[in-house]
């Protein structure tokens, strides 16, 4: 199947409220641009110096989502471009998107990443921290950052009900931080968990955002 129809394919399966990451990370630009093509705009990259040539070199109007694990020093290069950053798993990290936001003069939405997985190798906030951070008053003076939802990675596992059981752990919580936080934020609204692997199951548990690359792109060439 073509990127195209398998674009298609993966749209058919998403319900009202979700939408397509696709995630174009290590796949050259005659590969997005045949998304593109196909009506795709959304797309996700994990490295800072890729998604900046690629922002460059194709069409204006796609929306660049980082969702890899961001290093400080690197945010000043995507913060004039970048539409959605997925994973800031530390309070030092908004900070810095916040700082380097004001100097472009824009408001950076972001995503809060919560360490949801068995895997020690995954980054994110474990839920008290998160809940420690969001219960002192200083990230409500981060002006030029806006958190928009929540983010986080399941095990990567053949356990389905060890997916879904992380996946629900992170929507309970992401109702947690709306009621408590954010009730008067209409913008704090999505929930980016699932993969090409189990995005099914993060649609039950209430996902609004899926990043899904080798279901369309095919395997990752390194």
């Amino acid at each position: 199947m073509s990127i195209a129809e398998n674009i298609k394919q993966v749209l058919s399966e998403l319900p009202d409220g979700v939408r397509l990451v696709a995630v174009s990370k290590f796949h050259p630009n005659e590969a997005i641009k045949e998304a593109y093509s196909a009506g795709q705009r959304v797309f996700g990259e994990s490295k800072v110096q890729e998604m900046t040539a690629k922002y460059e070199s194709l069409p204006k109007d796609i929306e660049w989502h980082f969702i890899g694990h961001l290093q400080t020093n690197k945010i000043k290069y995507i913060v004039p471009y970048v539409t959605l950053i997925h994973g800031v798993d530390s309070y030092k990290l908004l900070t810095e998107i916040n700082r380097q936001a004001a100097k472009a003069g824009r408001t950076v939405n972001s995503l809060l990443q919560l360490h949801i997985a068995q895997e020690e190798s995954k980054f994110g906030f474990s839920f008290d921290e998160c809940r420690e951070m969001l219960a002192g008053d200083e990230w409500k003076k981060l002006g030029n950052v806006r958190i928009c939802g929540l983010m986080g990675m399941a095990t990567n596992t053949d356990n389905t009900e060890q997916i879904k059981a992380e996946f629900r752990s992170l929507n309970n919580f992401f109702q947690e931080a709306k009621a408590t936080w954010f009730s008067n934020a209409e913008w704090f609204r999505e929930l980016s968990m699932g993969m090409s692997h189990d995005y099914h199951e993060a649609i039950a548990a209430g996902s609004t955002l899926v990043r899904v690359g080798s279901k369309i792109f095919g395997e990752r060439i390194y």
